[in-house]
């Protein structure tokens, strides 16, 4: 057995070794000039040489015993080359750190630009409607007027250094579009982040090699999600339809099929193809990729005659394929073109006074839709899948595969009566019939 006494005693080139089973290897130890003493762990290898494996100089005893004991129980678990193993472990560690470096520099190199610009193309790639507008907000607000924080890297950033960007934002009172910054910058940060754990995430957002979301303490901004409340009454309503009812050309048709399918959310109603209407069962299926999902719901609204009337005139000739347009399905109707066919009906109706409340937009028509359905007695499942919102629980996703066409249907139809309905009016009673009436 060596002992530390032993090797203070051998000489230089002199070998010492521990004894061992048959089958274990052993510890070697050999005195160098200079007096050092190098330990080995010799072994049989599989081609019967018996080679050495080299421990180091400068340990102790002990150190090298706890060295040769964990070969000797790898050599014995059946790792006969081991060698070749040590070899391969210590390219794989080598190739590990390199990677580690490499996503280093990476992530050193990875700029708030690059973070932003990274996200917007998750958002293109995952089929997001509003990754323009995004892009558009971003570069308007963060790009433009912050060069020197567009190069920065992203991961060196702190709460302190993306202040400044809403801070220059609420001072011009832009408070709507400060939120929305806030709400980029933290959802680019943090889909950085889960892509580095998320195996089917964009490749771009996961090199950046993002650990930290220095957005996420951005406070809200006050006033900046004022919630509108414009809705219009019975009676503007009733005096809208009337105004778009007889409206001649794809632009009035326009806005009758989006009144009367409820008042569908303008991006997804654009996105509207000819191969997802059903004549035979009057529907269309609208591809609600709103939000979180990675995959688009299926959102089947019912089309009243009317409504499909209003198709059949928007696409004319029909020489594209898409449903929702005013030049025949070539290109789709997007918000400015509704917004501005609205827009001469909205001026026409406060020069005639049909408009107490003010202005409306077409946000507010979605909004007016659900508010007279709920006075007329519609519950709340019916308009939530009339109008795809308040579906995102566990069960509308697991367990509730109720289609809900007819509610939609009743829905629709209770809507059109809205619409259609004559406007009460009022017999002022006359001296003589109160006088009958008093008899």
């Amino acid at each position: 057995m060596i002992t530390t006494r032993s090797i203070a005693a051998m000489k230089a080139g002199e070998w010492a070794a521990d004894p061992a089973a048959k089958g274990a290897g052993r510890l070697q130890a050999r005195k160098l000039q200079g007096g050092q003493v190098a330990f080995y762990y010799r072994y049989t290898a599989p081609d019967g040489t018996r080679p050495r494996m080299p421990l180091g100089t400068g340990l102790s005893l002990a150190e090298a015993r706890a060295q040769a004991a964990e070969l000797s129980r790898r050599y014995q678990a059946g790792n006969r080359d081991l060698r070749a193993a040590l070899e391969a472990e210590h390219a794989a560690a080598e190739r590990a750190k390199h990677d580690a470096d490499a996503a280093r520099a990476q992530s050193a190199h990875a700029t708030l630009g690059s973070l932003l610009d990274a996200y917007v193309q998750h958002m293109k790639d995952s089929g997001k409607q509003s990754a323009a507008s995004v892009e558009n907000a971003i570069k308007l607000h963060v790009k433009g007027p912050f060069p020197e924080l567009w190069t920065a890297a992203a991961n060196s950033l702190q709460l302190d250094d993306l202040l400044p960007i809403l801070s220059r934002m609420v001072r011009a009172k832009k408070l709507r579009e400060a939120g929305k910054i806030r709400s980029y910058l933290r959802a680019a940060y943090s889909a950085a982040i889960r892509a580095r754990q998320d195996a089917a995430a964009s490749d771009d957002l996961r090199a950046l090699g993002i650990s930290a979301n220095p957005a996420r303490d951005l406070a809200t901004i006050d006033g900046g999600n004022n919630a509108r409340k414009r809705a219009l009454s019975l009676a503007e309503l009733r005096a809208y339809w009337q105004r778009i009812e007889q409206r001649a050309g794809p632009h009035g048709a326009l806005l009758r099929f989006h009144l009367l399918s409820g008042g569908q959310r303008i991006l997804q109603m654009g996105r509207l193809q000819v191969h997802q209407l059903d004549r035979d069962r009057e529907t269309v299926c609208i591809l609600d990729i709103k939000g979180r999902r990675k995959q688009p719901r299926e959102h089947f609204v019912p089309l009243l005659p009317a409504a499909l009337d209003a198709l059949d005139t928007m696409r004319g000739e029909g020489l594209g394929p898409y449903l929702v347009t005013v030049c025949e399905g070539i290109a789709p109707a997007g918000y400015d073109v509704l917004r501005s066919a609205l827009k001469e009906v909205v001026e026409e109706m406060l020069e005639a006074g049909e408009l107490p409340g003010g202005r409306f937009t077409p946000g507010d028509i979605r909004r007016t839709v659900e508010t007279r359905l709920a006075a007329g007695g519609q519950n709340d499942e019916a308009r939530g899948q009339l109008q795809s919102h308040g579906l995102g629980g566990v069960q509308n996703r697991h367990y509730n595969h109720h289609d809900y066409d007819a509610e939609k249907r009743a829905a629709l139809d209770k809507l059109y009566e809205l619409l259609t309905a004559p406007a009460a009016t009022v017999t002022p009673i006359t001296s003589s019939r109160r006088a009958g009436l008093s008899d």
